[in-house]
């Protein structure tokens, strides 16, 4: 991040899940697609920063997409994109290429491996041809060009996140409160049955909450449905983490696959319930939460296409920033993740829904009264005919 907004690198920005499709269809001679994710946001429109100048002004920024319409929808064209090489990293491969990946670490390894002039592959273990059977093999040796050893193998992991026994967490602060005041509200979305995906925060947090009596499938944009609680201490696993990076557990009917299946997944409408954070969110359901120009990239990620996917969108925040800044407003004034995507949000002081481009006011914490609402609130909103406590 400090490098590209210093000027060093040129990067163009784009959502996860249009990355693994691009690659995907490059590497089945597919020179473009159509797809909704991005839709009346700056990816549509341009002027994404691809590069800026050292004194911070923009150098090189995004081109408008070509759009088409399907069905009376907006559809970006979106090209697919090889590289003169690919390097790549699997669990075990013999010695004509054939690849076995392990575990969440599959994720856009097959995908790019397809794309590659040349694709090499690191890996843990090489096998004699035959050793590995011919239905556990991930990725054809057609695709893979060299296999090298792996020396010296560390993996690291970047989050290590354990389940505590209680009384091991420690007397919680009064932002980790709010927190979970907002996770608990938000885990009464999940209905049985459904299939969800939760963004990295608040949402993960819901689903320490569930009700009794109810049972969901999580959804992980890199690749596995089905997982369960973080590990205990000594049970972590560097190739089974979320979309967040933190370590997580399977659970009995996991299945693990890649990147460019979870976001088909994800595309394809398949997925109940999305759970994300927010920067900003507006009265008529826009969503900003990827960018603040010229001072934070956190990048689109999976936001992006799950904002697009038509599942029901909850936004999980802080009513207001740090410093009592509104989130919630009549138009978002940073770049958009999706456009009229948010069905509900939730607050620590409320719960509204958008309904029609309007906001509605239908439930109130505790102690939080309409007015206080109101003046932290930079939109208008309606009263529901019954306002209910949240929790």
């Amino acid at each position: 991040e400090r490098q590209f907004l210093g000027g060093e690198l040129e990067v163009e920005l784009i959502p996860q899940g249009s990355l693994a499709e691009r690659v995907r269809s490059a590497g089945a001679g597919i020179p473009a697609f159509y797809t909704k994710t991005g839709a009346g946001t700056q990816l549509q429109f341009g002027g994404i920063p691809i590069k800026y100048n050292k004194d911070g002004t923009v150098a090189i920024m995004s081109d408008p997409r070509p759009i088409q319409k399907f069905n009376k929808e907006t559809y970006l064209m979106e090209r697919g994109i090889s590289g003169d090489y690919a390097l790549i990293k699997a669990h075990k491969a013999d010695t004509r290429g054939n690849l076995v990946f392990r575990k969440t670490a599959r994720n856009f390894n097959a995908p790019f491996a397809t794309a590659g002039d040349v694709t090499i592959a690191e890996v843990e273990e090489i096998v004699e041809p035959g050793q590995l059977d011919p239905d556990e093999i991930h990725l054809p040796g057609i695709y893979v060009n060299k296999v090298i050893l792996a020396q010296n193998l560390e993996k690291r992991i970047e989050k290590r996140t354990l389940t505590q026994d209680k009384g091991e967490e420690g007397e919680k602060t009064q932002a980790q409160l709010t927190r979970e005041f907002i996770a608990k509200r938000a885990a009464k979305e999940f209905k049985d049955g459904m299939y969800c995906n939760l963004g990295i925060g608040i949402p993960t947090l819901a689903s320490n909450f569930i009700e009794e009596g109810v049972k969901i499938e999580l959804q992980s944009e890199n690749g596995l449905l089905g997982f369960g609680p973080f590990p205990r201490p000594g049970e972590e696993d560097a190739d089974l983490i979320n979309a967040g990076k933190e370590t997580i557990t399977t659970i009995p009917g996991s299945s693990a696959f890649g990147s460019d299946l979870s976001f088909g997944m994800i595309r394809g409408g398949h997925v109940d319930l999305t759970i994300l954070g927010a920067m900003q969110v507006s009265q008529n359901g826009d969503l900003a939460n990827w960018m603040i120009p010229g001072k934070m990239v956190k990048g689109p990620g999976g936001a992006m296409d799950l904002a697009a996917s038509g599942s029901r969108v909850v936004v999980t925040m802080e009513h207001t920033a740090k410093k009592g800044t509104k989130k919630i407003l009549e138009e978002c004034t940073l770049p958009l993740t999706g456009a009229k995507c948010v069905d509900r949000i939730i607050t620590d002081k409320c719960v509204f829904d958008i309904i029609d481009g309007n906001l509605t006011l239908i439930e109130l914490a505790p102690g939080v009264n309409v007015d206080e609402v109101t003046a932290a609130t930079g939109a208008k909103f309606t009263l529901a005919a019954n306002i209910k406590g949240m929790l």
